[in-house]
This record gives structure tokens, C-alpha cells and sequence, in this order.
């Protein structure tokens, strides 16, 4: 397709095809994954083009995926039954390849409540790395810091302009249409989630509410933080009326079904020591430009609230961690214990090595205090745990990589590239 830029999911999406016969891309709207999925796709269909199709879907989903193969199937979700529908397609076809299902919202379990155990695989399509949107140097990648390869790079993104790609984020549109105001989309889009997508993934929520909880949530960004505190938070109007625990609880599970935030389990793992850990996730937004929105910030503000920029800048880093673990068959975590150890990222792979990182936006003393925090780590797990560990790192808004004498390295996002 003419003017396509490439994506790291793309060739996750290609080998899944040799091996499942569909494969899920989900993520929130706006990413590109109709356009992703029609690369490699030998004929499509649209669910979302008209009722007409979707009750079509419904009432004769044969007919829906008939065509060449790989078949697309975009806004897949509109017709629950598909699900059924594909698995027993796959399962009489028995060759893998055969569909690509596209959605901007994860069915209610008791739609997928049949496995699709050996017949799916699933692909998270996210906005796109500074890698993706062509703002990284790519010096090296997430493979070479499992590697132990020593790293070194200059160049890329300053302070100033890591804090407008921030705010921009990484959504296609934007990228490719860098006139377009970032503020007016993103304000659009976070407007759109109570009163369109998620009435579309058949969820209901006050818009005044739920955009009350979005505004506590992008001030919370970046930390661990209770139900019940983000209900004190989201204040509404003059009246200060707060928005219950409870309902806090329903619209993060909703709020995370649309794919408009992600949470960041605590990393479980075994301590030399009696110290317990603690299990409460992080939030991040999809996107850190969504967090800014909601807060109205824009590049300058951010530049003057270094607090609330270094907030951010890790929710970025989150991101690009997460696009480029997905392409490892890895996860994501944060590690915090009841001494007060807080690490920013773990990064797990399926072998069971991991990577630690700890996000400082720049400075001397800040990196310091970044490499005695990992060492203090790497003494802290277990003697399994310590013969997993593949590197230490320091994730900045800098414009230099190296590999410390110590074996810690500090790390510019904006060297960080595709495998």
C-alpha cells in the first residue's frame, strides 16, 4: 500500500499467519490496524461500513468470510458471533493463515468463553515508537540489551523536542499530518471515548464522570494509585460531587477495554530477603499525548512542570518498552517493595530473563541515584533470579548511549530501535 509506514507488529502479524489460522490485532482506534492488517491481506471486509453488514454477520456469518484468504474482518466485535463462527472455520479448514480479525475493544469474556486455544493469536497494536515514527536514530535495540551487547550513540531528540513528541504521541495521523493541531485531536478523541467507542463496545458511562476520571488519571500517570483514591480525585463541578470507588473500578475495566489505558502489574519474583512485595498496578495511558491532552499541557507548560514532564516521559518510555518487548514475546512490569525500592520497568521475556530500567529525564546526580537503585535490585532477587538478569539500564531524554564501567546502561530512548 502506497505511503505505508512500516510497524514492528508487522512481521509478528506474518509469522502468526504461518502458525494460527487468525490472528487478533487489537488496540485502541486510530492506530492503524485495518491498514496494518491490509499488508498482508488478500481480501477484506468491513463490519463498522454499514448496519446492514453487521446484521448480515450475524444472521449468515458464512457468507462474512468467504473470500480469498487471508481474510480481514475489521470492527470484528460489532458481530459477537463471529467468534464461534471463525473458530469452527478454522478448526474445518485446518490450515492456519485463513483470517485477520481487527477491533477496537475487547468482547465481554462470555463472547470468547469458547478457547480459541491453538487457533488465535492475538497482536496489540499500539501508537507508535519514536522508532516507528521515524524520531529514533536506532543505534541499537531491546535484543541487544538482553544480548549484553555494550551500547554507544549520539544524536536524536532533545529535551525540547522529546516534550513535543510527547505531546503529539504517536498516532498515525498526527505523524503523518504534522499541521494538525495535537490539542484539538486528542481532546476530540478523549470526548469521543464515553459518548462513542464505548457505547459502540456496548459499555455505558457518564461522559461528566468519566471524563472526571480521565483528568485524575492523567494527573496520576506514571504511579500506583487506588480505586478509592482516584474516586476522591475525580471531582465534578462546582459541587465537588466525587465519583464512587465502585464506579471507578467499572470504568477502568471499560477505560481498559477500549484500549484508552493499560495498566502495569507489579513484577512478582522471589527476594533474598523476608522484604514483602507490593502488587498494586501502575496506569498509563496508550499514549502519554492522551494524558497531556487531558490536562490541557502543551509543550511549554510541560517544560515549566519538570515534575509532571518526568511523569510523562516515563509513560513514554513505558510505550516503546511495551511495542518493542511485544516483539521479544516479552511484558512489562514495575517493581516496587515495602522498603521503598521503586524500579520503573521490568522487562520479562518468556525464557525467563528480564531486563530492569529505571527512567531519569537527564543529570548526573539523577543517573547516580538511577544505577544505585538497579544494583541495590540486582542484589535483592533470588540466585535464580540473578542468573536471569541480562542488563541494567537507565532510560533518558539524553542524546548520548553508553555502557557505564559498572555494566549499566544509560540509554536515550530516542536510540532505541526495531529488532
Amino acid at each position: 500500500m502506497s505511503g505505508y509506514r512500516a510497524r514492528i507488529v508487522d512481521r509478528i502479524v506474518q509469522d502468526a499467519l504461518v502458525t494460527f489460522g487468525a490472528v487478533i490485532i487489537q488496540g485502541p482506534r486510530a492506530t492503524g490496524k485495518t491498514t496494518t492488517g491490509l499488508q498482508v491481506a488478500a481480501s477484506s471486509i468491513r463490519l463498522d461500513s454499514s448496519p446492514e453488514i453487521v446484521a448480515l454477520a450475524e444472521t449468515s456469518p458464512s457468507t462474512i468470510l468467504t473470500g480469498e484468504t487471508p481474510r480481514l474482518i475489521d470492527e470484528w466485535q460489532l458481530a459477537p458471533t463471529l467468534w464461534n463462527a471463525v473458530r469452527h472455520e478454522v478448526d474445518e479448514r485446518a490450515v492456519p493463515g485463513q483470517f485477520i480479525l481487527t477491533g477496537s475493544a475487547t468482547p465481554p469474556d462470555d463472547i470468547t468463553r469458547h478457547s480459541g486455544a491453538g487457533r488465535f493469536r492475538r497482536v496489540t497494536l499500539r501508537p507508535m515508537t519514536l522508532a516507528e515514527s521515524g524520531e529514533s536514530t536506532e543505534a541499537f535495540t531491546l535484543a541487544d540489551l538482553f544480548d549484553g551487547a555494550k551500547i554507544a550513540g549520539v544524536g536524536g531528540p532533545t529535551v525540547e523536542e522529546y516534550t513535543e513528541l510527547l505531546v503529539r504521541g504517536g498516532w498515525p495521523a498526527l505523524v503523518a499530518q504534522p499541521n494538525r493541531s495535537a490539542q484539538d485531536y486528542l481532546s476530540s478523541y478523549l470526548d469521543d471515548v464515553a459518548r462513542v467507542d464505548l457505547p459502540h463496545a456496548d459499555l455505558r458511562a457518564d461522559p461528566l464522570r468519566m471524563r472526571a476520571l480521565i483528568r485524575a488519571l492523567a494527573r496520576n500517570v506514571s504511579t500506583e494509585i487506588s480505586a478509592t483514591k482516584l474516586s476522591k480525585e475525580a471531582e465534578i463541578g462546582a459541587s465537588d460531587t466525587e465519583v464512587s470507588a465502585q464506579t471507578v473500578r467499572k470504568y477502568l475495566d471499560a477505560l481498559t477495554r477500549v484500549f484508552v489505558i493499560e495498566e502495569q502489574p507489579a513484577w512478582a519474583t522471589h527476594l533474598r530477603s523476608k522484604v514483602r512485595l507490593r502488587t498494586l498496578p501502575k496506569w498509563h495511558f496508550i499514549d502519554p499525548s492522551l494524558a497531556a491532552a487531558a490536562l490541557g499541557a502543551n509543550r511549554r507548560m510541560l517544560l515549566d512542570d519538570l515534575n509532571t514532564l518526568g511523569l510523562l516521559f516515563e509513560s513514554m518510555c513505558i510505550r516503546d518498552l511495551r511495542v518493542h518487548a511485544q516483539e521479544l514475546a516479552g511484558s512489562v512490569y514495575h517493581y516496587r517493595d515495602e522498603v521503598g525500592l521503586e524500579i520503573d520497568a521490568i522487562v520479562e521475556l518468556n525464557d525467563g530473563r528480564w531486563a530492569a530500567f529505571e527512567v531519569k529525564m537527564g543529570g548526573t546526580k539523577n543517573i547516580e541515584l538511577a544505577a544505585h537503585n538497579l544494583t541495590v535490585l540486582a542484589a535483592k532477587v533470588s540466585e535464580k533470579r540473578s542468573g536471569q538478569l541480562a542488563s541494567l539500564n537507565i532510560l533518558t531524554a539524553g542524546t548520548t548511549s553508553y555502557t557505564r564501567p559498572d555494566g549499566i546502561n544509560v540509554v536515550a530512548l530516542g536510540h532505541l530501535g526495531a529488532a
